[in-house]
């Protein structure tokens, strides 16, 4: 889930959006959405206000020469007819990966938006800052920034085998590489040592960086690295992970889903040792 090609982010918004504009308007976690079950569709600002539909605009830039804004709706919130909620995560693979995309940095900065109406501070209503996306106090100054919680993931290797975990919370029999969150004062490296030792007892070293990946769920950033096995035998942390297992290369279980950069780093560090195999 990535920044798509051809989208161009703004966060001034326009003086007049067209109603050719894609609106993503998220009540509470829901986005409004037109279409039908098979084929979803994200409504227009033309449509949204034929029905009637409005709510604190916040601009996101052009996809291909089309003006894209996030849109938050009051919760609870009645759809009016031929539109309706759905979760972001059911739309995966029945929109296009680039709406999809959208849809995901039109959450994060509704979430903003509706978690930072007062001043952490002082309590204060905050409003808007001129220029930035941001929320100013007029009271005592303070300014917040969309939340951005950087959270690392780790695939360990052993030779020919790989490291994966399953949570309680994973889908039956899935299972995926090792992630969790940084704390202060933590180098991301730091961070991927401690976690893996404290998920499931073993050290690891040779940590390398694959890639990153935006996961609005609701404000992660995906960091995912490789690294190789040191020293330890499994233990899995009693009640967060269900399951930890070594599993060879050419017999892996349920994984998740190809959207997730948890796939692209398996699929990718698996490719290589397969190909190193043959």
């Amino acid at each position: 889930m990535h920044t798509p090609a051809g989208f161009t982010p703004s966060h001034v918004l326009p003086a007049l959006l067209p109603g050719t504009a894609l609106a993503f308007a998220y009540s509470d976690t829901k986005l409004l959405v037109g279409g039908d079950e098979q084929a979803p569709a994200i409504p227009t600002l033309a449509e949204l206000e034929r029905a009637q539909v409005d709510g604190v605009r916040h601009y996101l830039g052009e996809l291909q020469g089309v003006p894209c804004v996030a849109i938050v709706l009051p919760h609870p919130f009645e759809a009016p007819a031929g539109l309706r909620p759905a979760g972001l995560r059911s739309l995966f693979f029945r929109l296009p990966e680039s709406i999809v995309a959208i849809g995901a940095r039109a959450f994060q900065v509704v979430e903003w938006d509706r978690t930072h109406r007062f001043c952490g501070r002082c309590g204060t209503p905050t409003r808007d800052k001129p220029g930035e996306r941001a929320k100013a106090c007029p009271a005592c100054g303070y300014v917040a920034y969309p939340r951005v919680s950087p959270a690392m993931m780790a695939l360990v290797t052993r030779g020919r085998e790989i490291l994966l975990a399953r949570a309680h919370r994973f889908p039956p029999a899935m299972y995926s590489a090792l992630a969790g969150f940084v704390e202060p004062g933590e180098t991301l490296e730091q961070c991927l040592a401690r976690e893996v030792e404290e998920e499931v007892g073993i050290r690891v070293s040779r940590i390398r960086y694959f890639a990153s990946q935006p996961w609005p769920f609701p404000h992660s950033l995906m960091i995912a690295f490789v690294c190789d096995w040191e020293s330890g035998e499994i233990h899995p942390r009693a009640g967060e992970i269900e399951a930890a297992h070594w599993f060879d290369v050419l017999q892996l279980p349920k994984l998740p889903s190809r959207i997730s950069i948890a796939r692209r780093l398996i699929d990718a560090v698996v490719g290589e040792m397969r190909t190193g195999l043959a």
